[in-house]
């Protein structure tokens, strides 16, 4: 719950940085200067590349929490266990020693959307995050292209 805050707190400030950028292009265009309206081209661009940033990391966070949820329904999710320190970060040490596991499942499954998951969850709780959201990206596409197969 507590990242479902974290989250609406970082766009509800992108949304505010959007709108400020936004308005300040716009008295640049509307000042009649040359230069200024050049900078409020410019500034257009910020808005509509921030906007398209939000909207996508926002469907990947929904689309990933769907995906978890199917799995768990699945009785899928790993039940690994593994050490948590105080602060609630896995134990690093425990992280690596499951992580052949989900890679091995990977390699000999790489169309299983349920590998790539549980392979993003192995990624993320060892630390890679960038390694966890592309493989948690994979699975999505798998698992889309998998529900459309069967609709």
């Amino acid at each position: 719950m507590s990242a479902r805050i974290g989250v609406a707190v970082m766009a509800a400030l992108l949304a505010l940085y959007i709108v400020l950028v936004g308005q300040r292009a716009w008295l640049l265009l509307t000042s009649g200067d040359p230069v200024g309206v050049l900078m409020g081209v410019g500034l257009v661009a910020l808005p509509l590349i921030a906007g398209w940033a939000l909207g996508r990391e926002l469907w990947f966070g929904v689309r990933a929490e769907q995906v978890g949820r199917r799995l768990a329904a699945e009785g899928a999710l790993p039940d690994e266990e593994v050490g948590v320190r105080p602060s609630g970060r896995v134990v690093r040490a425990d992280a690596d020693a499951v992580f052949p596991a989900f890679r091995d499942d990977v390699e000999s499954h790489p169309d299983d959307w349920r590998a790539w998951y549980r392979l993003g969850l192995a990624y993320d709780a060892a630390g890679d995050r960038r390694r966890a959201r592309d493989a948690v990206r994979r699975a999505i596409r798998l698992e889309g292209a998998e529900r459309r197969g069967r609709a």
